[in-house]
């Protein structure tokens, strides 16, 4: 099987807007999603990510940090790391994830295997 990285972009732009019910029934689709694929052997692992991050950037040698950066609207959220017979299988999972449901999308990228 392969592996592959599901990056979590953008979605839930109204999240500070939601009733807490309604909140917590857009996390529940998260929870029941990741509970699916880790039942079916799929899931390797998974997290939110904070809003707000740093930027490490070299220059002739030397290391510059930029930021805090608050989140943007196709800021990456959160990861889901799969495992999956191929890329078409890998495109399938990912077209369940609930963020493509709230206006966000999901970035699949293959994990290099070094022997």
């Amino acid at each position: 099987m392969a592996e592959f990285m599901l990056l979590i972009r953008g979605g839930d732009d109204d999240t500070g807007t939601l009733s807490p019910e309604a909140a917590q029934q857009r996390i529940q689709k998260y929870v029941d999603w990741s509970r699916t694929l880790r039942d079916r052997g799929q899931n390797v692992g998974a997290n939110e990510l904070e809003a707000e991050g740093l930027l490490l950037r070299s220059r002739a040698g030397e290391i510059i940090v930029d930021g805090p950066f608050t989140e943007i609207k196709e800021g990456i959220g959160g990861y889901f790391h799969i495992r999956a017979a191929s890329q078409d299988e890998a495109v399938d999972i990912a077209a369940e994830c609930p963020v493509l449901d709230f206006g966000g999308a999901v970035e699949i990228r293959a994990i290099v295997q070094h022997s």
